[in-house]
């Protein structure tokens, strides 16, 4: 690619791009490993990885055949029917998160926006409709859906989008005892990242996870777990909420889990999943056979080897 088209490719964003994105004055046109190549054919080291997406690098050999061969059977055939992999995929998440049941859908955000209706579902289920509050935390990002932006903390990303869902309150990381008075009997849910990755990396302190599982303990609000950043393996456990001892509800999957192939995946407990009924929630690309394939090449790429090189690096 030369220069002159670098220029026609900034030119023609400008002029038919939605303008939402500061984007960085490069153009990339290919990549190998840890390695992205702009259209000058010089060579950077991604420590961005497509925002925790390129888990397994760059052009990695057994994703592209795993895509290309699923091209060239079937990519999409809608939820309407079955087809072979999304059970296989449901199964091997099931196994590794210790959940029931997956809901699959097309990114991170939309498995949060899952989670979130799925925890009122199933208080509607149970009779209790007054049982709709959201108690999220400051520092908290979980996506720009009107639903997960709602339980998202600052107000920059929020105020242009109001009013959002009512009844969500925003809980202190650095105050665990307050926690207590801010759970109640109208809690549907606490969401919580297990590491919060907005503008810094923030593990939870061991006495706010203390007062996460008193609060539901006490009240019975459940807890929505959001690890499209810290799982999928990236802590050196697939999932790092049962690492810190939390026991969720439900829990939200996205990013590395397709290694650049779009995917998210809701995990639902038994008792959460069984209140849901057909035609509560859907999507059309959801689960589709190019994006299992995808993830399951990630799982079996993280399984043979990968997972435990992880933990091995991180010590």
């Amino acid at each position: 690619m030369t220069s002159e088209t670098k220029v026609d490719v900034k030119a023609l964003e400008l002029e038919h791009v939605l303008q939402i994105y500061r984007r960085q004055p490069v153009v990339f046109d290919r990549g190998e490993g840890v390695r992205l190549f702009d259209d000058q054919g010089r060579s950077y080291l991604d420590f961005v990885s497509g925002i925790g997406v390129a888990s397994l690098g760059h052009a990695h050999p057994a994703l592209a055949r795993a895509v290309a061969d699923q091209a060239a059977t079937l990519i999409h055939t809608s939820n309407l029917y079955f087809h072979p992999l999304q059970g296989e995929l449901a199964s091997r998440l099931s196994a590794l998160t210790g959940f029931d049941r997956a809901f699959f859908c097309n990114s991170g955000t939309e498995a949060v926006e899952a989670c979130l209706k799925f925890a009122r579902r199933y208080w509607h289920t149970k009779g209790d409709t007054s049982r709709t509050k959201f108690v999220a935390f400051d520092h908290s990002f979980h996506g720009r859906t009107m639903g997960s932006l709602s339980v998202t903390w600052d107000a920059h990303y929020r105020a242009p989008f109001e009013p959002l869902i009512p009844t969500v309150v925003f809980a202190e990381t650095a105050r665990p005892a307050d926690l207590a008075a801010l759970v109640d009997d109208q809690t549907a849910a606490i969401i919580v990242e297990p590491i919060q990755g907005e503008g810094g990396v923030r593990p939870l302190s061991t006495a706010l996870v203390a007062a996460i599982t008193e609060a539901c303990a006490r009240t019975g609000a459940l807890l929505i777990a959001d690890e499209v950043q810290s799982g999928s393996g990236r802590t050196g456990t697939f999932i790092h909420s049962r690492t810190l001892g939390l026991k969720p509800d439900v829990l939200a999957l996205g990013k590395a889990l397709g290694a650049g192939v779009p995917i998210g995946a809701a995990m639902l407990s038994a008792e959460v999943a069984k209140a849901a009924v057909p035609g509560d929630h859907g999507t059309t690309y959801g689960g589709n056979l190019l994006a299992c394939r995808a993830a399951l090449t990630f799982l079996d790429v993280l399984q043979g080897g990968l997972q435990e090189s992880i933990a091995r690096v991180s010590t």
